[in-house]
């Protein structure tokens, strides 16, 4: 794979989508976000995951200049309508309101409705725990995940995430419902590599590790089974009925997985714990973690978030792979 830096990468983001009539403040913002989704190793979600952001535009499913503006206030929780934005720059804005509203009461929501694809959910709970919050947001998504049981795909994969700001790198959790988001596996069947556990079914019901098998048949496998099933459900419900918005089945109506409902929660660690007492109790355990007894030798243990630091410093340094289709073809838009 070639390697570009990042200021090329997000150059090349914020070309298109400027070409594509979006104003440059929200474009510049955009791109950052995507650049450094794929800085941080989540190709799937950044480079790899633009071309369908562009057949989105196209397509009229995203509004490049649509801002959100405030439904509804009730003290530390507001409702916002999305607009049908661009999903990062929606996502950053909610987050960013939430962070705001935390700082006057010690915690802050927002629920969002009519957005699209924030792309990686992770980003916004970094976001929070650089503000020094604890984070937690979660987004449904059209049908895409059979629910335990069946073999139709009525719920979503619905991805949810939650984030501890810590001073040595920050503790964030970033996981769809399904034991591999759509993009993971898209990424993994263009290198040709196998899942390292079963993802889901294939054509004749059985589990199966091949994602292009899988994505054949829609039947992924829900985490903890029945448990990232019954997860999925309550997301998708408390994220409809705090927003106001559509529901997966609604999402699911429309055709194609635009006009989601997202939540965004900031509570502020710093002012609640202190500074003292959440480094401390932060370091305590991520210290009795790294004691813990390797099954492989040459594979640590690490925390949520931990591998995402040394994968951004190396790509920093040595520039960002990038598949070469994928490139190519984010050139010619």
């Amino acid at each position: 794979m070639p390697r570009v830096s990042f200021e090329t990468l997000k150059n090349e983001f914020k070309r298109v989508l400027v070409k594509k009539g979006c104003d440059e403040a929200t474009a510049d913002l955009s791109a950052q976000l995507m650049a450094e989704t794929t800085c941080d190793g989540v190709y799937s979600h950044g480079v790899n995951r633009f071309p369908r952001v562009v057949e989105y535009i196209d397509k009229g499913y995203i509004k490049l200049n649509a801002k959100p503006t405030k439904v509804a206030s009730l003290g530390a929780f507001e409702r916002w309508d999305g607009h049908l934005g661009l999903g990062n720059v929606n996502a950053k804005l909610s987050m960013d309101r939430a962070i705001e509203l935390a700082r006057m009461h010690g915690i802050g929501g927002v629920g969002l409705a009519n957005t699209n694809h924030w792309l990686r959910g992770g980003s916004y709970g970094w976001q929070a725990a650089e503000a020094g919050c604890i984070g937690i947001c979660w987004t449904n998504t059209q049908p895409n995940m059979p629910a335990w049981g069946a073999m139709d795909r009525r719920i979503g994969n619905n991805p949810f995430v939650m984030a501890v700001p810590h001073k040595d790198g920050h503790i964030v959790v970033d996981m769809a419902m399904a034991q591999f988001s759509y993009g993971q596996m898209e990424s993994k069947a263009m290198k040709g590599q196998l899942l390292p556990v079963p993802g889901g079914y294939d054509a004749q019901g059985q589990l199966s590790c091949d994602p292009a098998e899988i994505a054949k048949t829609w039947r992924v496998l829900p985490i903890g089974y029945w448990k990232g099933s019954a997860l999925s459900i309550v997301l998708d419900l408390v994220a409809a009925v705090l927003s106001g918005g559509r529901p997966t089945v609604g999402v699911g109506q429309l055709g194609e997985e635009y006009g989601m409902s997202q939540v965004f929660i900031a509570m502020d660690a710093m002012r609640i714990a202190g500074d003292d007492f959440l480094s401390s109790a932060v370091k305590a355990v991520l210290d009795d973690l790294h004691g813990s007894t390797p099954v492989d030798p040459a594979q640590p243990v690490r925390y949520p978030g931990e591998s995402s630091l040394a994968i951004r410093r190396a790509n920093r340094a040595n520039g960002i792979p990038v598949d070469d289709a994928v490139w190519e073809k984010i050139k010619l838009l």
